[in-house]
């Protein structure tokens, strides 16, 4: 029987041209009304501003966002700590993908039909 082929997967090590953006962030609490009650949640700062602009997005508040995500949850199954990723993690996936870290996104000349200004 024929050797199955290495899975990449199984690799533990990273490629060296892997550009990573900084993998720590600082963890924001904050406190929000939801039907009334007040709570607070923590997530680290790059969630945090993934749910801001999906709530400008919206036309709504921080709040409101939160409220309408908790109210979708299943509490018991998701505490709204990793449903506040989830939803981020599925916004940013929507937006597509962001620019490499540490890459300029790419400019299109004038003769392209753009600005070049981005």
């Amino acid at each position: 029987m024929a050797a199955l082929p290495p899975d990449p997967l199984d690799d533990d090590d990273p490629p060296q041209d892997l550009a990573l953006p900084p993998l720590e962030a600082a963890v924001e609490k904050r406190s929000v009304s939801i039907q009334g009650h007040r709570t607070s949640v923590s997530l680290e700062t790059p969630f945090w501003r993934v749910l801001k602009q999906a709530a400008r997005d919206r036309g709504m508040s921080l709040g409101a966002l939160v409220a309408a995500i908790d109210a979708a949850r299943r509490v018991d199954r998701v505490n709204l700590s990793s449903a506040l990723r989830l939803f981020a993690l599925a916004e940013a996936e929507r937006r597509g993908p962001a620019p490499r870290f540490g890459h300029e996104p790419a400019v299109q000349s004038p003769r392209d039909g753009a600005s070049g200004k981005v």
